[in-house]
């Protein structure tokens, strides 16, 4: 999140010198009444100029949000397929072989139907295994035994999408690395540095929903 960098301006909400009272007014002072009154409308002046000003900074604040093909998978996507015959359709349960392969797809807003493709980090792979080979935090995270990882390798980023089937790996062909889905993506061979980030489940009317954001780093580590 961008920080807020203004700097005050020191001159400003400072308490005139000892034994200078050219700053004070007196109160039973005509003169130094009007002068307070001069003051106070200044004051409520500047304030409903800032209050003018929220519009402006609200609209610009919108304009640099992140389009929502952009932005990473939100509790409530749908996944649908990223390619093929069924490219944009739901996942549904039964579409999945037990025991793998994994299934590509890309997180959707159910309520725009707008798809999240427009980063490559918010690929998804999604297979489904035996609840009762999964570690107890893989379990946690899944729905009805599929569980979901980035699909972007955290070596070079690189799509995970091939299945070692006599290792029972989820395997990147670009440099080999090789992750356990049944042990929360843990590495098991290659060079890639640490897990995939996952992505909590659910299952919805036979259907694959995100069930809370990324656990972890999605795709490599920036230098």
């Amino acid at each position: 999140m961008p920080e807020n960098n203004d700097a005050a301006d020191s001159r400003f909400g400072q308490s005139p010198p000892a034994g200078d009272d050219s700053l004070r007014l007196d109160e039973d002072c005509p003169v130094a009444g009007a002068k307070r009154r001069t003051v106070l409308k200044a004051t409520l002046g500047a304030g409903l100029g800032l209050g003018l000003g929220a519009a402006p900074l609200t609209e610009l604040a919108a304009a640099t949000a992140k389009p929502p093909e952009k932005m990473r998978p939100q509790k409530g996507d749908r996944l649908v397929y990223l390619s093929g015959d069924k490219k944009d359709q739901v996942a549904k349960l039964d579409d999945l072989t037990p025991g793998g392969p994994q299934l590509l797809a890309y997180p959707m807003d159910p309520a725009s139907q707008v798809v999240r493709n427009g980063s490559g980090l918010n690929m998804v792979l999604v297979i489904r295994l035996d609840p009762a080979e999964m570690t107890e935090e893989t379990r946690a995270n899944s729905a009805e035994g599929v569980v979901a990882y980035s699909a972007s390798c955290s070596h070079q980023a690189c799509p995970v999408s091939m299945w070692k089937e006599d290792a029972k790996t989820l395997y990147c062909s670009c440099h080999g690395s090789q992750f356990d889905p049944a042990d929360r993506a843990k590495v098991v061979g290659g060079p890639a540095p640490r897990r995939l980030a996952m992505l909590p489940l659910a299952v919805e009317n036979g259907e694959l929903v995100v069930a809370a954001e990324f656990i972890g780093r999605v795709g490599m580590k920036r230098r």
